[in-house]
């Protein structure tokens, strides 16, 4: 299989290795040649890809930010193969699905929002590994919601990748969803970490405060870029939590400590209902 890569990132970085790894053929694009050449030279990439060749590609997966997954999309699908499917990696769907779904059907090609729920905390095509999917969730945002032929036929196509699961879904639920599961908890850990009592925590902290403050570590611009992308969903999600945060607050300005249990146990019996326990 051909298969084109756009952007040579921690996971674009991760899709070059994955289909290298299985025996395809890749090809890959990057505004920093630097790193394209470097590819080449280490084995991962066979090909630079442009307008000349990406009719070659049978699937082409597009991992770069929302608004400049657009603007590849704007600017190139007029190149791409009619029988070719192209995903992209986004961690928003709506804008970048409406735009995918609006070139496929004026150029004739088939396109596939795509999600893959993966990655660590580092960034840069150095962190990127042939295994980084292996188990991991995918959520697919297909143009028509019950074609069973395309879902299939993208699954084959990613199977190099060894995702764990495939979920379908709208760009809007996926939105909504990823706000709370997602782009919340990088929110609150980036706050919590800014307390001066941070600086002064050592010997002081164990498991809970690690987990709490692991994804304080980000990219800025990205996540910055992903946030205003799904501002509405994010305020959303921001008032919930802001608003229960309000409730513990109050209890322990009133000293009312039968309150704060009642807190708790909500909080507690919230937590089992997800876990199905």
């Amino acid at each position: 299989m051909n298969v084109g890569i756009v952007g040579l990132g921690l996971i674009g970085g991760s899709f070059v290795k994955a289909y290298k790894k299985a025996n395809n053929t890749v090809y890959v694009y990057n505004r920093s040649q630097d790193i394209v050449d470097f590819a080449i030279m280490n084995g991962d990439v066979d090909y630079k890809l442009d307008k000349t060749n990406m009719n070659e590609c049978d699937l082409i997966i597009i991992s770069l930010y929302p608004n400049s997954t657009v603007e590849f999309l704007n600017n190139f699908s007029q190149y791409f193969n009619k029988n070719s499917i192209v995903i992209d990696a986004c961690g928003i769907k709506k804008s970048v699905c409406k735009c995918g779904f609006k070139n496929a059907d004026k150029f004739g090609y088939t396109f596939v929002g795509a999600h893959p729920m993966a990655g660590t905390h580092n960034s840069g095509y150095k962190y990127s590994r042939a295994d980084m999917f292996k188990n991991a969730p995918m959520v697919l945002v297909p143009p028509t919601f019950d074609d069973i032929n395309l879902l299939d036929k993208v699954e084959k196509m990613l199977a190099p990748c060894g995702f764990g699961s495939f979920s379908v879904t709208t760009a809007k639920n996926h939105d909504e969803m990823i706000a709370f599961t997602s782009q919340m908890p990088h929110i609150i850990s980036n706050a919590f970490i800014k307390s001066p009592t941070a600086a002064t925590h050592k010997g002081f902290s164990a498991g809970s405060y690690k987990d709490l403050t692991r994804v304080a570590w980000l990219n800025p611009v990205m996540w910055s870029d992903l946030f205003f992308e799904n501002k509405d969903c994010l305020i959303n999600e921001l008032d919930i939590y802001i608003n229960h945060l309000k409730e513990y607050k109050t209890a322990l300005e009133n000293g009312d400590e039968e309150y704060m249990i009642k807190l708790l146990e909500e909080g507690k019996e919230a937590k089992e209902k997800v876990d199905g326990r």
